[in-house]
C-alpha cells in the first residue's frame, strides 16, 4: 500500500467525507440465538460481531468475587479480517485492546447485583478497516443491553485523528495508517469518559478540540445504538400494544 500524496483535498477526505462526518454505520441487535445478547455492527468497512453470555457461574471458582460479578472481554481479529492473513490466536495487541475495552464497559455494569458470577463478552472482528476497538465497544454495549445486563447507561466510542494538520472524526484506513495522531475515546451518555488513548502528537489545544469532537460523534452513535434496541424490542412489544389498543377500542364501543 502506497501513501497518498494528500489525505485531505479541498476540505474533503479521500472517501468524500468532511472532517466531522462518520462513516456509514449499521447496528443489528439480537442476531445470535444461543447467546444471551448479541449485536452485529458495520462501521465503515469494519464488520464486527459481539456476543454476551451471563451472568453465569465462574470457572475456575477461585476467580469468583464474593461481592460482585466479574466482567471478562475477549477481542479477537479473525485471520481473514485483514489483507495480510493474520496469525490465529491472541497477540499483544488483542490482549491490550481486551483490557482497555473491558475497563471502558465494566464501569457502567451494575456488578454488585450478581456476586460470584461472570459476564463474558466476546468481540470478533470479521473485517477490519481502522477503528476496530471503538467498533467493538459500540457493538459490545448493545449486546450487553440485549442480554438484559443491568447497566447505568450505554457506552459509545469513536476516534479522532490528525490528518494533514487537520482534526478529523472517525479515521478510515489510510488516515489511520498515515495520519499524525489517533485518539480513540469512549464515553457514557452522561459525558463520562471511560476510555481515552492516544497515538501520535497533539498540542494541548488540539487535544481539547479532539475530545469535544469525539463526544459529538459518540452522541450520534448513542442514538444509533438506542435505535437498534428499539427496532428489536419494538417488534416484540408492538403486537401486545396492538392487542391492548384493540381491547381498549372494544371497551369504548360497548360503553357507547
Amino acid at each position: 500500500m502506497t501513501k497518498p500524496e494528500k489525505l485531505i483535498v479541498d476540505g474533503k477526505r479521500l472517501d468524500g467525507r468532511g472532517p466531522l462526518d462518520l462513516r456509514p454505520i449499521k447496528f443489528k441487535a439480537g442476531v445470535l440465538k444461543r447467546a444471551d445478547g448479541s449485536c452485529y455492527l458495520e462501521f465503515g468497512g469494519n464488520k464486527v460481531m459481539a456476543a454476551v453470555y451471563g451472568p453465569r457461574e465462574v470457572h475456575p471458582r477461585h476467580l469468583q468475587n464474593s461481592s460482585r460479578a466479574i466482567v471478562r472481554y475477549r477481542y479477537n481479529m479473525a485471520a481473514f479480517s485483514v489483507e495480510d492473513r493474520k496469525r490465529p490466536g491472541p497477540d499483544r495487541r488483542s490482549i491490550e485492546i481486551s483490557k482497555v475495552s473491558r475497563e471502558a464497559l465494566e464501569c457502567v455494569v451494575l456488578e454488585a447485583l450478581y456476586p460470584r458470577s461472570a459476564i463474558d463478552i466476546f468481540v470478533e472482528i470479521l473485517q477490519a478497516d481502522a477503528g476496530t476497538r471503538a467498533a467493538g465497544i459500540n457493538a459490545a454495549s448493545v449486546a450487553l443491553a440485549d442480554a438484559g445486563i443491568p447497566m447505568k447507561c450505554l457506552v459509545s466510542a469513536c476516534a479522532v485523528g490528525k490528518v494533514d494538520d487537520t482534526l478529523v472524526l472517525d479515521l478510515n484506513k489510510d488516515e489511520d495508517n498515515y495520519g499524525q495522531a489517533d485518539l480513540p475515546i469512549a464515553v457514557t451518555q452522561f459525558g463520562d469518559v471511560s476510555l481515552c488513548q492516544m497515538d501520535g502528537h497533539l498540542t494541548e489545544e488540539e487535544f481539547g478540540q479532539a475530545v469535544d469532537m469525539a463526544i459529538v460523534g459518540c452522541k450520534k452513535l448513542h442514538e444509533m445504538q438506542k435505535q437498534a434496541l428499539v427496532e428489536k424490542y419494538g417488534e416484540m412489544v408492538s403486537p401486545q400494544a396492538e392487542e391492548a389498543e384493540a381491547q381498549k377500542a372494544d371497551g369504548g364501543e360497548r360503553s357507547e
